[in-house]
């Protein structure tokens, strides 16, 4: 994905190459999105040559899907002498500091006599605006991330407990050959007053909070529905609609050139004297990762702009007693915004 694009915004900064390695488990989100390979080895994309992948014999069969130029890191050799071959001398290189070892970074510079520069802002400004063919699938992922809620909510009543329902969604998300995008989060009566819960062995009566997202080709969804479990009182009926409606009021915002600290702060001004019950910010862009740019803040000086996929998730917790949060994928249109999710945010009572 922009490739070229990349490379030009590399010319306007007087960066020769940029590199991005995967040396451990974890995937590299920006190999996965320049060349669409999440295995072990380095990206290397110079500022006018074609960008190629580096990756160990084990890896090599795997890297030819990738699309790119793929070359065999030989055996005997650290990654960083054998880069050095294939670079010719860069005044400047590129790395995200935000992802990279500082022990990684120490060999490279050893190896590599050159000005370092971090390029997240780079790759943050580009990732921020999808493509159409980005939008098709994240519109794809949305509905098949909607269909599986939908199933587990109709399917509640069979689980027994927290982790009954977590799995339950894990294993239809692999049913059609996807992943997670992040650790599911169910979290019923006062386990709904912790935002990041773990599932427990009980499930308990009262609010029932199921943050849930799919992995759709690299692409990473995120909702949330609250359901209740048993009969709500007006109280919590009257906080649930509190929270529904900092949702709905605060999404009708959403639009080109609006700053996202307006949206926070909307959102914040509509909960009225319930703001301070909202213990995290109101919501954060979409893509290869689940949190991505931009991000909603009071102080935030970033801008909502066309193409931009973001999430909209006003909450309430209240301490050792119960959590509502109802959480939204939008995609921000040329005078507006659409709701990507379709799940009913209606309260949802399952007696």
């Amino acid at each position: 994905m922009k490739r070229k694009q990349f490379q030009k915004l590399l010319v306007k900064n007087k960066i020769d190459l940029a590199i991005f390695t995967s040396l451990s488990e974890h995937p590299n989100p920006h190999m996965q999105y320049f060349a669409q390979y999440n295995g072990y080895g380095a990206l290397i994309i110079p500022k006018n040559k074609p960008p190629f992948l580096i990756v160990p014999e084990m890896e090599y069969e795997r890297a030819k899907h990738a699309k790119i130029r793929v070359i065999k890191w030989p055996k005997g050799k650290t990654f960083s002498e054998f880069l050095k071959k294939k670079v010719r001398k860069p005044k400047t290189i590129g790395i995200d500091e935000s992802i990279t070892s500082v022990l990684w970074l120490k060999r490279l510079k050893k190896r590599l006599k050159a000005r370092y520069k971090d390029i997240k802002p780079l790759t943050d400004e580009l990732r921020q605006i999808k493509t159409k063919e980005e939008i098709r699938l994240y519109q794809k992922a949305v509905k098949l991330t909607d269909k599986i809620l939908q199933k587990c909510i109709n399917n509640i009543k069979k689980c027994k407990t927290e982790q009954d329902v977590a799995l339950f969604l894990e294993l239809e998300t692999k049913k059609y050959g996807h992943e997670l995008s992040f650790p599911t989060i169910v979290a019923s009566g006062k386990g709904g007053a912790q935002p990041h819960y773990e599932p427990q062995n009980t499930l308990r009566k009262g609010f029932c909070v199921i943050d849930f997202g799919i992995k759709y080709k690299n692409y990473c969804t995120d909702i949330t529905r609250t359901i209740y479990l048993g009969k709500p009182s007006k109280k919590e009926i009257e906080d649930y609609n509190d929270v529904l409606k900092a949702n709905v009021e605060t999404i009708k915002q959403l639009k080109p050139k609006q700053k996202c600290s307006f949206i926070e702060n909307y959102a914040r001004k509509v909960l009225g004297k319930k703001q301070s019950l909202c213990t995290h910010a109101l919501g954060h862009g979409l893509g290869i990762e689940i949190h991505e740019s931009p991000g909603f803040k009071e102080t935030s000086e970033e801008i909502l702009r066309q193409n931009m996929i973001v999430t909209i998730e006003p909450g309430i917790y209240r301490k050792n007693k119960y959590g509502i949060r109802i959480e939204d994928d939008i995609l921000i249109t040329k005078k507006g915004h659409k709701v990507l999710t379709k799940t009913s945010k209606k309260l949802r009572v399952i007696k």
